[in-house]
């Protein structure tokens, strides 16, 4: 898009990052149950805090007959993201974790009253269901690979879906929603707050257009709020697409009146011509005109949803018929809603060389950088699961000997698993 040629363009220029509101949320959440979380977490720290407390903790996983599955892993109490997978991960070892208290003296003394009880193994378990929603959700909207501005209105409209099931499911699970929820209307509460591009995308998508979005106004904000808001975003595509016929050549649009014929002009012998000019001129003196192409296209049935559907291509194929919505369809659907994929690319090194590596040389920075990109396969997203089951593998295969190969070998698993695709606020390894 052309920021800043015109009024209207200049007022869809900021955007909010679609997975730091959604951290936000989510965080605010958590504060109700920091209690539980704080002891799960202390617990998994201490094992993982050495070698030879991993391996002991292992060997009663083995004893319990409890296949691992994945690796204990500990969080970073500032990305809820991994405070979900070190849960998920936490709660398979329930038993473990039982056994290592009775077994092991300086557990306990170690932690006090860190020590997780059932409670907080229950507190955890429920959460984990909870957070399962808002990780999918933020791995979808990460996404590089895929158009994802066409998603956004779907995304925060099921966001509002669950947070108004955990407040209305009552108890501890009400006041997180309650609390969450706020957080939620802070920023997508008003929609004179929000930027307009949130439900352009979702229009331009052939498989939805206007076929939902009333309702869902309806339902996000009542009937009150919803009936106007639906209409100012009516309104503002239609500001918008007027702007962008203003400044594409006549030739090259479609929708625009004729000029009538001249009578004088016309040929002898041919009456059709003459009473098809009349009609025309009738209907100019009337007022009629033809349709634009945004109420063509609005007219027009959605295309059923398909799992292969590309968005892109239905709007390449169809450029022809619709050449100024195309245009805006090119501008709108290159919005990313998430500007996690691109930070991440801005800060491979800074999460390879951390303070718990800084003895890397700067040659072996480079190698590790280098390494990454050249053993990472195009197109192809890694998820975080992969990831830890990888460094599980490892971390076996090297054993208790030698802490500073090991941190070595965390350091090179991370580094081929850091990829512009992958989030960074997942990309992280157990201390």
């Amino acid at each position: 898009m052309s920021c800043g040629t015109s009024t209207v363009k200049g007022k869809y220029i900021h955007m909010r990052c679609i997975a730091h509101i959604l951290n936000l949320v989510v965080q605010d959440g958590l504060k109700q149950c920091d209690a539980s979380v704080k002891r799960v977490r202390e617990a998994v720290r201490y094992v993982r805090s050495s070698p030879a407390r991993l391996k002991k903790f292992r060997d009663l996983a083995e004893w319990n007959g409890i296949e691992q599955k994945s690796s204990l892993c500990l969080d970073v109490p500032t990305r809820w993201n991994s405070t979900y997978l070190m849960f998920q991960s936490a709660i398979t070892y329930e038993k473990v974790f039982e056994s290592l208290e009775e077994s092991d003296s300086s557990f306990k003394s170690n932690l006090s009253d860190s020590v997780p009880n059932f409670l907080d193994w229950e507190s955890v378990k429920s959460l984990v269901e909870i957070l399962k929603c808002f990780y999918e959700m933020t791995i979808r909207i990460s996404g590089s690979l895929y158009v994802t501005s066409n998603t956004f209105f779907f995304e925060f409209s099921d966001l509002y879906c669950i947070l108004n099931g955990m407040v209305e499911a009552g108890g501890s699970v009400k006041l997180m929603g309650e609390n969450m929820k706020a957080k939620f209307e802070k920023y997508w509460g008003d929609i004179d707050k929000m930027n307009l591009m949130i439900f352009f995308a979702n229009i331009l998508d052939p498989k939805d257009k206007l076929e939902y979005m009333a309702t869902q106004m309806n339902h996000m904000y009542g009937e009150v709020k919803g009936k106007p808001y639906y209409e100012k975003v009516i309104a503002a595509l239609k500001e918008l697409f007027n702007d962008y016929a203003a400044s594409t050549p006549a030739s090259s649009t479609t929708g625009s009146v004729s000029t009538p014929i001249d009578f004088s002009q016309s040929t002898v012998g041919r009456p059709q011509h003459l009473l098809k000019s009349q009609i025309k001129k009738q209907r100019l003196e009337s007022g009629g005109m033809k349709k634009t192409e945004l109420e063509i296209y609005l007219a027009e049935a959605i295309v059923e949803e398909e799992t292969s559907f590309d968005i892109l291509r239905w709007w390449k194929l169809n450029a022809e018929r619709f050449p100024i919505l195309s245009k805006i369809a090119r501008d709108v659907l290159a919005i990313p809603i998430s500007t996690v994929a691109s930070e991440s690319a801005f800060s491979t090194s800074g999460r390879i060389l951390d303070p718990f590596r800084s003895s890397l040389t700067p040659k072996i920075v480079e190698a590790l950088v280098c390494t990454q990109d050249w053993l990472r396969l195009p197109n192809t997203p890694l998820s975080i699961e992969e990831n830890l089951e990888e460094l599980e593998r490892f971390e076996q295969e090297i054993g208790t000997d030698g802490f500073s190969t090991l941190n070595l070998c965390r350091a090179s698993v991370f580094s081929y698993f850091v990829t512009s695709n992958t989030p960074y606020s997942y990309c992280f390894l157990p201390i």
